[in-house]
This record gives C-alpha cells, sequence and structure tokens, in this order.
C-alpha cells in the first residue's frame, strides 16, 4: 500500500510546478466581488432598519399620546362630577376613582388625587377642620412661605398605598414646576402636564423622575373660582415602558424628554445593551407641554444577518478557489503524513499493551488488599459484601475521571468531589472544598480516592455528617517541596474520642493508601473532629505520561 501512495504522489508532483498566480488572481476577483455584495446588502438593510425604526417610534408616540388623552378624559370626568359637589369628601372621591380606574396604577400612574385651593388666611381653620373630621394626623407641608397667598395640599389619593401616604399634606404650590403646571390650568382650564418632578412617592428612591397632569375644578355656582385640582402622579418610567413593551422590536432603546433632548430633560429611558446605531426622534404635544420621544437602534454585530452570510459565502468562495489549486499537493503530503501516521499507531499500540498489563496488574492488587482487609474486619458475609461493593466504587468513580483524560491524569479537586459527591447535593453546605488546581499522576489519584472514601464512609456513620449542622472542609495546597498537603477537618458533628480498636479504614488509610503514596498519613481523632493530613507526590507530566510521541510509555 505504501508503494501505491508513494507512485500517486509522484504523478501529483507535477502539479507543483505550476505557478499559482492565476489561482490567487482569482481569489482576489471573488474577494472583490464578494466585497461589494456585501456592501450593497447593507445598504438595503440599514434602509429597511430605518422604516421599521420609523414605524416603532410612531408606534410609541402614539401610544404615549393616546393614554395622555385617556387620562385627560378620567381628569376631565372627575373635574365634571366634583363641579357639582359643594365639597369632595373622602368617600365620594373614593368611589368615583375605583370605578374609573381601578386599581389604581394605570400606565404607571398612582393613582388619582384630589388636591383643595386653599387661601393661606384659612389655612389653620382648613387644618383645623380637616382633623376634626377624621384626618387627625393632617398638617399642610411645606409651611407657606412668606407672600405666598394659596396652598394647594393633597387631600385624597386613591389608592391609598403607603407610597401615597406620604404625600398626604404636601404643598403642590410650593414647588416651582409643580406651581407652574396649577396655574396654567388654571388660566386654560384644561388638563395640564409639569415637567420633571422628583415625586414624594419616590422619595426614597432619589433620581426616579415622574410628571403629574393636573385638572381644575371650579365651582358651579358663584363666579365659577377654582376650589381645587384632580390630578394623577406618574412615575415616568413606568409609564414609557408601558408604551414601550408594544413595540414588537426589542432591539429598540426608548427615551422620553421635556421640551429637549438634554441629559437635565431625561423624563425616562428603556436601556438595553448593545451599541446605538440609527437614532430617529418625533415631537409630540401631550396636555400643554412638548416631549420628545427619540428611538435607537441597538446593534450587536457589524454586518447584518444578510451582510454576514454574503461575506461568509464570498469568503468560502474564494477559499475554495484556493483550495483547488492546493489540493494535489496537500494529498501528497497526506500520504506521506498517513505512512508515518501508521508507523506510530503500531508503536502506541504496544506501549498501550504493556501499560493496559501494568495498571490492571496494579488494580487487582489493590482489590485483592482490600478484600482481605475487609474480610479480616467483618463481622458477617453482608457486611463484607457491602464495605466491599462501597470501596470499589471508590476505586470506580476516581477511574472514571482518569478514563475521561485517556489515564493521563485526574485533578486533585475533582479526585475529592468525585467522592465527596453523595453529601453535596442540594447546596446545603455541608461540604466545602478549596485550593489549586493540581494534576496528581493516575496511582496517586486512586489512592487519594480511597482515603477520602473512608473519611467521607466515616464521617456519615460516626461524625460530622450524622448532624444537620455538621460540616467537613478539605483544603489543599502545593508544598515546597512539590508534594500536595491535604487538610480533612471535620467540625460540629458529635464529640470525638480515640477508638479503641483500629478499624479497616483506619487501616487502610495509615497502611495501604500511606504506603501507595510514600508518604506518611497524619490521622487525628481531636473532640472538635477528626482531622486528617495527606501528603501526594505531585509529579511532572513527564513522569506518568500514558504515551508520547516517541511511544515510550512509564508506568504512573
Amino acid at each position: 500500500m505504501d508503494q501505491t501512495i508513494l507512485a500517486r504522489v509522484e504523478k501529483q508532483a507535477s502539479f507543483h510546478k505550476y505557478p499559482r498566480g492565476w489561482p490567487i488572481l482569482l481569489f482576489v476577483l471573488v474577494a472583490i466581488v464578494g466585497a461589494i455584495s456585501v456592501a450593497t446588502v447593507e445598504r438595503a438593510d440599514a434602509q429597511r432598519r430605518e422604516l421599521e425604526l420609523d414605524r416603532n417610534l410612531t408606534e410609541v408616540a402614539s401610544v404615549l399620546q393616546r393614554r395622555i388623552l385617556e387620562n385627560k378624559a378620567i381628569l376631565k370626568a372627575g373635574a365634571t362630577l366634583f363641579q357639582q359637589e359643594p365639597t369632595v369628601t373622602e368617600k365620594a372621591f373614593r368611589e368615583f376613582a375605583e370605578d374609573i380606574q381601578a386599581s389604581g396604577d394605570l400606565y404607571g400612574s398612582f393613582g388619582l388625587g384630589w388636591a383643595p385651593l386653599v387661601p393661606v388666611s384659612r389655612l389653620a381653620r382648613y387644618e383645623l377642620e380637616t382633623n376634626g373630621g377624621g384626618k387627625t394626623d393632617f398638617l399642610v407641608r411645606p409651611r407657606p412661605a412668606p407672600g405666598q397667598e394659596v396652598v394647594t395640599p393633597v387631600m385624597h389619593l386613591v389608592p391609598l398605598s403607603a407610597a401615597n401616604r406620604r404625600a398626604i399634606g404636601f404643598d403642590m404650590y410650593s414647588e416651582e414646576v409643580r406651581r407652574a403646571a396649577i396655574d396654567e390650568a388654571v388660566r386654560d382650564g384644561v388638563p395640564i402636564a409639569t415637567g420633571k418632578v422628583e415625586l414624594v412617592q419616590t422619595s426614597n428612591e432619589p433620581g426616579t423622575p415622574g410628571f403629574l397632569m393636573y385638572m381644575p375644578v371650579r365651582s358651579a355656582r358663584g363666579a365659577g373660582q377654582v376650589k381645587g385640582f384632580i390630578y394623577s402622579p406618574f412615575s415616568a418610567d413606568t409609564f414609557l415602558n408601558s408604551a414601550s413593551a408594544l413595540v414588537q422590536d426589542r432591539s429598540i432603546e426608548v427615551e422620553l424628554y421635556d421640551s429637549e433632548v438634554a441629559p437635565e430633560n431625561l423624563l425616562a429611558r428603556r436601556r438595553l445593551p448593545g451599541n446605538n446605531g440609527q437614532s430617529l426622534q418625533r415631537r409630540i404635544e401631550v396636555a400643554g407641554r412638548t416631549w420628545i420621544v427619540t428611538a435607537s437602534q441597538k446593534q450587536s454585530n457589524a454586518l447584518s444577518t444578510m451582510g454576514w452570510l454574503t461575506a461568509i459565502f464570498a469568503a468560502i468562495t474564494s477559499l475554495l478557489v484556493l483550495a483547488i489549486g492546493q489540493l494535489v499537493t496537500r494529498r501528497a503530503v497526506a500520504d506521506r503524513n498517513m505512512v508515518e501516521f501508521l508507523s506510530s499507531q503500531a508503536s502506541i499500540r504496544d506501549s498501550l499493551t504493556r501499560e493496559l498489563n501494568h495498571r490492571v496488574k496494579n488494580t487487582l492488587a489493590n482489590v485483592l488488599s482490600i478484600a482481605s482487609l475487609t474480610r479480616s474486619r467483618s463481622n458477617d458475609i453482608d457486611e463484607f459484601h457491602e464495605s466491599l461493593t462501597a470501596r470499589i466504587r471508590a476505586l470506580s468513580a476516581t477511574h472514571d475521571l482518569l478514563s475521561q483524560s485517556d489515564w493521563r491524569s485526574a485533578p486533585l479537586g475533582e479526585v475529592v468531589r468525585s467522592e465527596l459527591a453523595p453529601y453535596m447535593k442540594g447546596g446545603e453546605g455541608h461540604v466545602t472544598l478549596s485550593g489549586p488546581e493540581i494534576q496528581l499522576a493516575p496511582n496517586d489519584a486512586m489512592s487519594l480516592g480511597l482515603a477520602i472514601h473512608e473519611l467521607a464512609t466515616n464521617a456519615a456513620k460516626y461524625g460530622a455528617l450524622t448532624t444537620a449542622n455538621g460540616s467537613i472542609a478539605v483544603e489543599w495546597d502545593i508544598a515546597d517541596e512539590g508534594v500536595a498537603v491535604i487538610h480533612w477537618r471535620e467540625a460540629g458533628g458529635p464529640p470525638v474520642s480515640e477508638p479503641t480498636s483500629r478499624g479497616f479504614g483506619r487501616d487502610l488509610i495509615e497502611k495501604v493508601v500511606a504506603h501507595e503514596l510514600g508518604s506518611q498519613v497524619n490521622l487525628e481523632f481531636k473532640p472538635t473532629g477528626v482531622e486528617c493530613t495527606l501528603h501526594v507526590p505531585v509529579r511532572k507530566a513527564a513522569e506518568f505520561a500514558l504515551r508520547n510521541r516517541g511511544g515510550a510509555a512509564e508506568a504512573g
């Protein structure tokens, strides 16, 4: 077969003599055509995105205006109703608000409120009358400033939530932005929205913008003087989100500004991750104010999906041109590599056979030793079967870890974690592990797994894992002499005393494991819990590699 491959390589050798100018030229031409195609696709996609952005912006702006109109209609209905009433009682206002606005959280609104217009000269009397009427803790705040003629304290708010309770008694006429909207509403006799304000309801969340809408309520008698205002406070963020949630394109960021686009005028924003792309603005008139709605397209990639597909197709086509020109040469090299590979595989196969024989002998020797010690420490056949099965499973768990790395090495942390896995389920925190990543030789990992299994079994039967508050901490680190030191500590279990007789687990740890690891094991039975210190040699990878390029192998 080698002669056939060599003969084929000789026939293909003539292709190496031809110049490669034409394949390179074809590659450049295809790449240019691909770049033009990508640019065309991206230009068309940008136009499509702009149209989609404009449609979504129009939809958001329309929804905002529609919801403002709905709230204006509610305020006008309330003004008409209470215009006929000599006084606005809490009961009557609550019935109206609950009938017309249900839970009171319509599109980010905190509800409906009533604020009477009270001359400062009558403020003291008004507070006395209000306290006598049931609101025993009613007090207008802040107190009127010198020269202030009227106050508009919040009297009723529905629903009367914890946030709304904080607003009861607040004089809205004392604040400049609210005062301007109140004066404008009195002058025009229609619902008027305020500029950007910080609501009393969100005073515990500084920097949360809001706005209010006021509708004056005039007296049906006399000169029709304003006797108060029915109003709605809004959280700007919630109000915007209720509208932008209807946008089907989730890659659009929406911002709402009052009067003009400036950071200090930002009312609300629907934030999205990614970089800003195209951006459009739309002015809308809402209750006597001008709002600006901006929509920005978020782009996660430099190219659109179709652009990426076009670029990928062009790149594949260009590379295919080069690949055709180099196909014969690569096949010849592949044939020569195949001959070398087959030779190396034969050498590796021999090494694997020798390594497998060695590992099987080691494993069988461990099993025989465990079986012998288990038999001498067992009272009956059931106890013997249970103990032997558990220890062989411990060997098997470490064996699985080593199999995953083709018996090259096993991470120390994974060896410990695999043996303690049954006690770490559910996240109760009974077991904590800490230490750097350390790779162990196969046989050292098997011995460590046996030791951890015996310690865990003892903890589950007699030690820390027998109580709800018991815990195990396993820590490891590298010593200066290239040895991994593993510390096992139990705490929170029943009091511990030195056992009067030696058990199999102790013999296994102090004799078999210590012998396999070539170091002494320090096992202490302290009153607070069992502590054990193990020393495991950390050898270089070359010392226990299963195989290498040369085919040599060393038993781990």
